[in-house]
């Protein structure tokens, strides 16, 4: 297990799924692994109205310690229908719920018509333009929509580029309308992630938020490997570690910033 940060600078996890049915047997063990490694704080991911209900029910069980985003993940889009966003609505004014997604644009699989996902995304950004709450973002193969859409709300909505895999140019475009960027254990990955080091110091330390995106996503480079290939937020100091070698700072000084970022955006309150 990769060793917790400093005590004085502890992590926030933005993005983690932990309502997923591979953390049933095991999930307070989990909570707790990562309070031990110094994840003081976590925020379930909420991506379908049913899992969006779960992730607040499991932030109501570990209060200040555990938030909620609420949701409908481009992949569902087709199913963002009146009645399920009046629901939508109704569970993102929850305290505990601090962002409104998983939401956004995915061309890569396209299990939604784009039409739709165009159509629920702009309902969502709505949404969190009218509650007041910033939106956790997902851009696959959809950059240039992405980008349109979210300028056609310019000015209205405050967020995260949740899970940023993208190249220079998408980073500063992103940067450019005021997102901030979320980095996982992507960036632990040599084949397909390794153009991002050189990205991490062009991403202002305001901006930059840490996340799992558990269970997906487990860091490649993770020694011992884990028996399992399940990821979990007790390995987010190494994904911070990784990203503060390619920053050229230390672990401590970005676990810091990152936290703040978090707790400034999401409105988290010290656990």
């Amino acid at each position: 297990m990769t060793a917790a940060p400093d005590a004085a600078a502890p992590l926030i996890d933005i993005g983690i799924n932990l309502a997923h049915d591979s953390y049933d047997l095991d999930r307070e063990a989990v909570i707790a692994r990562a309070r031990a490694a110094g994840v003081v704080q976590m925020m379930i991911t909420g991506a379908t109205l049913p899992g969006s209900r779960r992730a607040v029910e499991l932030a109501h069980t570990h209060p200040r310690r555990l938030f909620a985003t609420a949701g409908v993940h481009p992949h569902h889009a087709s199913e963002l229908d009146a009645d399920t966003l009046s629901e939508l609505a109704a569970l993102a004014r929850d305290p505990l719920v601090v962002a409104v997604g998983e939401c956004g644009l995915d061309y890569f699989r396209d299990f939604s018509p784009r039409p739709a996902q165009q159509q629920a995304f702009h309902r969502q950004l709505e949404l969190a333009t009218r509650i007041g709450k910033p939106v956790f973002l997902h851009q696959r193969d959809a950059h240039d929509d992405f980008i349109a859409i979210l300028r056609e709300h310019a000015s209205s909505w405050r967020g995260v580029a949740h899970c940023f895999t993208g190249t220079a140019a998408q980073l500063q475009a992103y940067l450019q309308i005021g997102l901030a960027i979320g980095i996982t254990g992507w960036v632990c990955d040599e084949r397909r992630g390794a153009h991002l080091s050189a990205l991490m110091p062009e991403i202002p330390a305001e901006r930059l938020l840490l996340e799992t995106d558990g269970p997906y996503l487990l860091p490649r480079d993770l020694r011992p490997k884990p028996a399992s290939r399940r990821n979990e937020p007790a390995y987010l100091p190494h994904i911070a570690g990784v990203v503060a070698r390619a920053r050229g700072e230390t672990l401590a000084s970005l676990a810091h910033s990152s936290t703040a970022s978090a707790r400034a955006l999401f409105g988290l309150p010290p656990p």
